[in-house]
Order: structure tokens, then sequence, then C-alpha cells
């Protein structure tokens, strides 16, 4: 399985994209970006140095990856979503000594248009909705609506809401996997 490259698209020097992967048209990747294999960078995608995608990403149409993301497998970035990298932004001050590292584990999904503010960390498979802006942590599983994000529910790896039933369990429609709510998480049985 080979890499594609468009013409259109700008790869840096030093930048690394693992076999399999497809940059499409008009995005940027800098020197120290680090592609995982099997991913899919959409139209107008930027990654800036330092973010680390992991195998199998795949990022939507016009998102902008700065620096301080690092991403695990299968994570899935909707169009247009946005990321930040400092809390305190000024034009006329340069605060690149202050940027927070955000981290998404494994299958966590962002839906398109949805804000996540730096500094936070996304459990597995958590779910934050498009449009939603996220200012806190994920739990694994969790999902996430609203302005700002408020958690209003529990999803499956698959990506189905869970229902839970009076003893904190739930099955995932589509796969028939278990889930058990203890101490407050969620966690696959």
């Amino acid at each position: 399985m080979s890499t594609f490259i468009h013409p259109s698209a700008i790869v840096d020097p030093g930048a690394q994209i693992g076999e399999g992967s497809k940059i499409w048209h008009f995005c940027h990747l800098m020197p120290g970006a680090i592609i995982g294999k099997n991913c899919s960078l959409g139209q107008n995608v930027f990654v800036a140095n330092e973010v680390q995608l992991g195998q199998g990403c795949k990022v939507q149409n016009n998102v902008s990856i700065y620096t301080g993301v690092i991403c695990e497998e299968e994570v899935f970035l909707g169009p247009s979503m946005v990321f930040t990298n400092v809390l305190n932004p000024r034009a006329g001050i340069v605060r690149k000594a202050e940027y927070k590292t955000t981290y998404l584990e494994k299958g966590v999904s962002i839906g398109a248009n949805a804000t996540i503010v730096c500094g936070l960390r996304l459990g597995q498979y958590a779910f934050v909705g498009a449009g939603a802006v996220l200012t806190k942590n994920a739990p694994a599983y969790s999902l996430w609506l609203g302005n700002p994000a408020k958690q209003v529910g529990w999803m499956s790896r698959a990506g189905h809401r869970l229902e839970l039933n009076e003893h904190g369990q739930a099955s995932c429609p589509e796969t028939g996997e278990n889930y058990q709510l203890q101490a407050g998480k969620l966690v696959a049985i």
C-alpha cells in the first residue's frame, strides 16, 4: 500500500508520513509533523511541528492541528473542527513557551466545527459532538455536547449512544459489546 500526496500539498523536509497515508489537496505538513500509517488528511489540512497522529487517523477538510496536539490511533477529526494551543493569546505577545499539550487517546471522535481548548486529555473513544466547545478533560467513552460542552452520556467503541440500565450496564446495539459504569467511569467488559 503506497502513500499518496496530492501535487498541491506542501510537505516540508523532515515531516514523516506513514505508509498508506493519503495527503489531499492544499495540505501543509511542517518539518516536525509525524503522520502514522493509513491516515487520511482531507483538503486544506495544516499540521504543525511536533504534532503526532497515530495510525488510522482521519482528518477531515479545513482542520489546523497546532503544536502540542497528540492523537493516538484511529482518531477522527471532523470538518473545520478547531484546536487551540495557548489559553490567552495576544497578537503582540509571543507565547510559544506556553503551548499546552492536548492529548487524544485511541478512537476519539470530534464532530464538525467543534473546538477543543488546549491542555485537555480525551480518553479512549470519547465523543465531542458537532459545534461543541470542550473546556474539560473527557473520560473514556464519554459524550459531550454544547457550549460550553457538558457530558450528556456515554458512547460505545462503534459510536453508538449507550443507554445504561439501573445497574449501570449497557450493550452496543451494533457490536453487542458490553459496558459497565464503575466508580463514575465506563469500562468495556
